[in-house]
C-alpha cells in the first residue's frame, strides 16, 4: 500500500465519521442526501462480494466491514430514526437516483475488466461511486446554506477521491501491470464533480464566511 491510497482510506474514514458525528450528536440529518447514503450503501455491498471469498489482509478486510456497516447504518437511522427522519429534507432530495444505478449497471455490462458476476458487480460499484455524489450536490444548491459538519463531510469525502487519483497514477508508473482504467477514469470523472464546491468551499474559508453554495 501505498501513501496515496492510505490518505484516501484515512479521508474516506473522516468523512464518514463526520457524518455520524452530525447525525449522532445533532439527531439531524439536514442537508444529508438519503439517496446518496443509499447509493454508497450500494456501492460498497456491491464492491465487497468477495468478503468472504478472497482474503488480502486484516487492513483490507476490516475497512470492507466498516464501509458496509457504516453505510447501512446511516441510511438506517435517516429511515428508521424518528427524531433523525423528522430532519430530512425530503422535498429537496428529490434526484432520481435510480437513473444513476440503471445507466451504471448498464455501462458495466457494457465496459467491463471481465465478463464474470463478481467484475461486473465490482464495475457497477465503481461507475455508480463516481455519479452518487450528484443527489448531495443537488441537494445543498437547492437548500443554499451549508451547515459546518455537512460542509466538512462533502469536503472529506471529495479530498478521498482526489488522493485515489494520486495513488493511480503513483500505481501507472510503479507497477508493471497496471489494469484499473475503469476506476482510474471514473474517479477523475468523480473529483470533477466536486470543482464547483471546492471551490465555493476555498471562498468561504478564505472570507471566513458560511458557505454558501449558488441554487
Amino acid at each position: 500500500m501505498n501513501i496515496f491510497r492510505f490518505a484516501g482510506d484515512v479521508t474516506h474514514l473522516i468523512s464518514i465519521l463526520v457524518l455520524l458525528l452530525k447525525i449522532y450528536a445533532t439527531k439531524s440529518c439536514s442537508g444529508i442526501s438519503l439517496k446518496t447514503q443509499e447509493l454508497y450503501a450500494l456501492v460498497f455491498l456491491a464492491r465487497y462480494l468477495d468478503l468472504f471469498t478472497d482474503f488480502v489482509s486484516v487492513y483490507n478486510t476490516v475497512m470492507k466491514v466498516v464501509f458496509i456497516v457504516s453505510s447501512v447504518a446511516i441510511v438506517w437511522c435517516m429511515r428508521v430514526d424518528r427524531v433523525v427522519r423528522r430532519s430530512y429534507d425530503k422535498d429537496l432530495d428529490t434526484f432520481r437516483h435510480l437513473f444513476l444505478i440503471l445507466t451504471s449497471f448498464l455501462l458495466a455490462l457494457l465496459v467491463h475488466e471481465k465478463f464474470t458476476f463478481q467484475e461486473i458487480f465490482w464495475a457497477v460499484s465503481i461507475y455508480l461511486e463516481a455519479l452518487a455524489i450528484l443527489p448531495q450536490l443537488v441537494l445543498l444548491q437547492r437548500s443554499g446554506n451549508v451547515d459546518n459538519l455537512t460542509g466538512q463531510y462533502v469536503l472529506f469525502l471529495g479530498a478521498y477521491r482526489a488522493f485515489y487519483i494520486l495513488n493511480w497514477i503513483y500505481r501507472y508508473f510503479t507497477e508493471q501491470h497496471f489494469t484499473r482504467w475503469i476506476a482510474c477514469v471514473s474517479g477523475i470523472v468523480q473529483t470533477a464533480l466536486y470543482a464547483d464546491f471546492f471551490y465555493y468551499y476555498f471562498i468561504s474559508w478564505k472570507n471566513n464566511a458560511k458557505l454558501q453554495l449558488p441554487a
